[in-house]
């Protein structure tokens, strides 16, 4: 699996973090950035990584800006992707299981880093369950294509 993975200015300590847990569960990364603290628009790195993961250059991303609001609504802008804003980490689980996301947005300002860590290793090895939850994952498809 290779996971794109970027943060605005606000979420640089939270993505060291994710990076590294990437790194302790051998999942290849790409960083998009923001790499400083200088201030940055978090639609432009929402939608580099959402544009990655529609384009199948990798499996997944990872957005994390103050709330992870912002870069999910971004994200969820961009044709074929399915993201996720996420507080724990039973909703990782079933956000992979049932609705097969493909990014995963998180907030520095509103989850410890402990917590962030946990969500983002159980989102990253949760399977899409497929069976009865692919005719809904269709459905949105669906309309999707259709607009």
């Amino acid at each position: 699996m290779k996971v794109a993975i970027a943060s605005d200015h606000t979420a640089l300590p939270m993505k060291a973090e994710l990076i590294e847990e990437m790194i302790e569960l051998g999942i290849e990364y790409e960083d998009l950035g923001a790499y400083t603290d200088e201030r940055v628009h978090y639609p432009d790195y929402a939608l580099e990584v959402s544009k990655k993961v529609a384009d199948g250059e990798v499996d997944r991303g990872i957005l994390i800006c103050g709330t992870g609001i912002g870069m999910s609504i971004m994200a969820n802008k961009v044709k074929g992707i399915r993201c996720a804003h996420v507080q724990d980490a039973f909703s990782a689980k079933f956000t992979r299981l049932h609705n097969d996301s493909n990014v995963l947005a998180l907030g520095q300002r509103v989850l410890g880093h402990g917590l962030a860590r946990e969500i983002a290793r159980v989102w990253l090895e949760t399977e899409y369950e497929g069976g009865r939850h692919a005719i809904r994952v269709q459905k949105i498809a669906d309309y999707e294509n259709s607009n």
